[in-house]
């Protein structure tokens, strides 16, 4: 796969609402910041996007609701492993 600027620009604004679709979503308080926020949001497009190929829904007529939805429910789960993973003696912390 190669990849164009229009293409990494997608990625990042897709990751930007997916993240925070994923944050809004997932269960507790999420104490990580904005930039891991973008990359669970990126990590669940990825991932749902593949998910989406592997069951046959990718490229559908009309607008992919089954990919989408695989997306943000992979980017609720990356933004909920993020939040156990990133330390918490760093998230909240201004210095």
């Amino acid at each position: 796969m190669t990849w164009s600027f229009g293409s990494i620009i997608g990625l990042l604004i897709a990751g930007i609402i997916l993240g925070v679709i994923g944050r809004m979503i997932a269960p507790g308080e999420q104490k990580i910041p904005f930039w891991l926020t973008i990359v669970a949001g990126i990590v669940g497009a990825l991932i749902g996007n593949l998910v989406a190929t592997w069951v046959g829904v990718r490229y559908t007529g009309g607008f992919d609701w089954w990919r989408h939805i695989f997306q943000v429910i992979a980017a609720v789960l990356a933004v909920m492993i993020a939040a156990a993973v990133y330390p918490k003696s760093r998230a909240g912390t201004s210095a």
